[in-house]
């Protein structure tokens, strides 16, 4: 019985041994997919699902195709790149309107970001471009903009916090439609499972302030949670979200609450 007990004794120091780096890479990976400007090439696509939208209460989608890209700019800092591209369909708002489905409007984040942290902040500043692509007027806002972009947030050893800002200003529009002056305001908190490596829960609520709407109908402001785990398919690491939000404040016909789901493909180096 005793050399059959060391070998298990070995067979299972061997998969100790296979599983410990896993599991402190998902944990790596964790904290990296919370950090918006890593330095890591990612891949998300983030789906939203909108209930109740407009006067007839339909749902809409929007699929944001969002990669990331850092460049090594110096060797004290970093250029994050972070571009979202919006799928989207539309539902009507009228009964003689027709669901939409179609491009809208490309955003464009560019971060400079020192490369070490400070006492464990991280903080990235830059500018973020609005282009006018939407393929139709109900997807889009008909807009060129250009507007600053910050981001600040603290990494722990099992919570992560900060929050990103920016607000964009339309530089160049079409006649018939409107100026553009919007806020969003990203706050988030995320905890890291510390006996469960590259699992977490995530507070990340998307606010919104369109400076441009009338008193009352400014505001979108989600409350919710999701959870989130690091996965391996094959060799590719890929990080799953899920998440609820509530819009506690919104305007008349905005979504009443959303649906996130993610899966970000993560290219470490």
């Amino acid at each position: 019985m005793k050399p059959r007990f060391e070998f298990l004794v070995f067979a299972a120091a061997l998969v100790w041994a296979g599983l410990a780096p896993a599991q402190q890479d998902a944990a790596s990976l964790a904290k990296a997919v919370q950090n918006p400007i890593a330095d890591m090439v990612s891949l998300p696509f983030q789906n939203n699902t909108n209930f109740d939208v407009g006067p007839l209460n339909k749902t809409q989608n929007i699929l944001n195709i969002q990669p990331v890209y850092p460049v090594n700019f110096t060797s004290e800092w970093n250029l994050i790149t972070r571009t979202i591209v919006p799928v989207i369909s539309q539902p009507a708002f009228t009964p003689a309107q027709d669901r939409e489905n179609g491009l809208g409007d490309i955003q464009f984040s560019a971060f400079f970001s020192p490369k070490q942290p400070v006492g464990g902040w991280v903080w990235g500043a830059g500018v973020i471009a609005q282009l006018d692509t939407a393929t139709d007027d109900r997807l889009g806002q008909g807009a060129w903009g250009l507007g600053p972009t910050a981001v600040a947030l603290h990494l722990g050893k099992t919570w992560v916090y900060g929050a990103l800002i920016n607000n964009v200003w339309s530089v160049a529009k079409d006649d018939d439609r409107r100026n553009v002056n919007q806020m969003l305001l990203q706050p988030f908190v995320n905890y890291n499972f510390p006996h469960s490596p590259g699992r977490y829960l995530t507070f990340s609520p998307i606010i919104t302030a369109d400076w441009e709407a009338a008193s009352g109908q400014q505001w979108t402001v989600p409350l919710g949670l999701g959870i989130g785990q690091i996965m391996r398919f094959g060799k590719q690491p890929v990080n799953l979200q899920a998440a609820a939000y509530y819009n506690v404040e919104r305007p008349d016909n905005a979504a009443r609450w959303q649906l996130r789901l993610q899966m970000q493909f993560l290219f470490p180096k």
